[in-house]
């Protein structure tokens, strides 16, 4: 193993707390492997980038020789994490949650080193735990100490319902860390108080308390929100590559920073102009999850598409024309057939006004127009979506 300190700087990088860096210090001393844990619910299937940032760091744990225990939530799934909701979250079945582990779990080794990760699945305990076990787990932590969590604190301010299953949740995360005997958590910023929990409870039963470890929550492609499937702000490691190089090309400037250190590992180049900033962090991330052959791929396609402006050359979705041949009306039917997105009229305008909409290059100006709409001819719809017409 690498020195201490050596590890330490690397560990240390890109972290939020660290509770205690000189626990962590004094672990590390020893010259043992750790035990390294993180715990995620497969509450859908895909893998984006923000869960990636727990991956990755798993990943730095293990090239230093630590042991990894990746923790399948199958139980805790359906319950559904609180931390950060104003609202309960929807259940799922069982069922539904070992169809989403099967993909989540493959992802999963994009990242890691699948013949040096432990993988188990929180079920396989709390299945066989008597209810009276249950109740004299829930006897270790008071209401009061629940109540301190900033979501549920607010969501009884607001006078917002807390299901009673709600405050299981940190308790069972907490009891996983006893199961595993971790020596180290690792969650987003937003798990700070679970991870808290799981000491709790590994001191009561005499165990060494694990070390806390948290993470920045990566902001999706908006900028704004936690990236989320559900909030459509989400680069998927499944993505293919030129969604997803097109996904990274619409991150806000002021994130690329954090995008460099989180998703790559890199402290970003301040010197180097913004755009090709971006351009290097899309074609690094497609290398990662797909190839280098697909990376330079995408890189083209997109010089060809909006550097240089040609796009009778590039390849461009197929658009297949409905009924309607105003403009207003392809436009609409454009942005919901292709990408998935409404857009009103009153959008279509303000697209329409910027000249944003070009049938070949020449700007539409009227929404009620109907132009000759010929297969083949390339219709521009903003900055970064054309379609070819079939």
């Amino acid at each position: 193993m690498l020195p201490v300190s050596e590890q330490l700087d690397i560990l240390k990088s890109g972290t939020v707390t660290i509770h205690s860096e000189k626990e962590l210090t004094e672990k590390l001393a020893r010259g043992k492997p750790l035990r390294i844990k993180l715990g995620v619910d497969p509450t859908s299937p895909d893998i984006h980038l923000g869960h990636a940032v727990g991956l990755r760091k798993l990943r730095q744990f293990q090239e230093l020789g630590h042991h990894i225990v990746l923790i399948i939530g199958d139980f805790t799934a359906m319950i559904g994490d609180p931390s950060g909701r104003s609202t309960t979250r929807p259940a799922l079945t069982y069922e539904d949650v070992l169809a989403n582990a099967k993909t989540y779990t493959e992802q999963a080794f994009l990242v890691l080193d699948r013949d040096k990760t432990e993988v188990v699945f929180n079920g396989s305990w709390f299945k066989e735990m008597p209810f009276m076990e249950v109740i004299r787990l829930n006897a270790r932590v008071t209401l009061q100490q629940m109540l301190q969590r900033e979501d549920f604190k607010n969501r009884v301010a607001n006078g917002t319902e807390v299901r009673l299953h709600e405050l299981q949740y940190p308790i069972m995360q907490g009891w996983d860390s006893v199961v595993v005997r971790s020596d180290v958590e690792i969650g987003g910023s937003d798990q700070l108080f679970n991870i808290l929990v799981g000491r709790d409870l590994q001191k009561e039963e005499g165990m060494e308390p694990q070390v806390c470890m948290t993470l920045p929550l990566l902001e999706g492609l908006d900028g704004v929100k936690k990236m989320s499937k559900s909030l459509g702000n989400y680069v998927g490691l499944t993505d293919a590559p030129k969604e997803m190089f097109g996904k990274l090309m619409s991150i806000p400037d002021e994130l690329m920073a954090k995008y460099y250190l989180l998703v790559l590992g890199e402290v970003l180049d301040t010197s180097m102009h913004p755009m090709e900033a971006k351009k290097q962090l899309a074609a690094k991330c497609v290398i990662t999850y797909h190839s280098e052959e697909a990376a330079k791929d995408c890189r083209e396609d997109w010089d060809l598409r909006f550097s240089k402006r040609d796009l009778a050359s590039a390849e461009l979705p197929l658009l297949t024309l409905s009924d309607r041949r105003d403009v207003l009306g392809v436009v609409q039917h454009a942005y919901l057939s292709v990408f998935d997105q409404t857009l009103s009229g009153g959008d279509v305008r303000r697209l329409i006004q910027g000249g944003s909409i070009q049938l070949n290059g020449e700007k539409l100006n009227d929404p009620k127009a109907e132009p000759a709409w010929e297969a083949g001819a390339v219709l521009k719809l903003d900055k970064k979506r054309s379609v070819r017409l079939g």
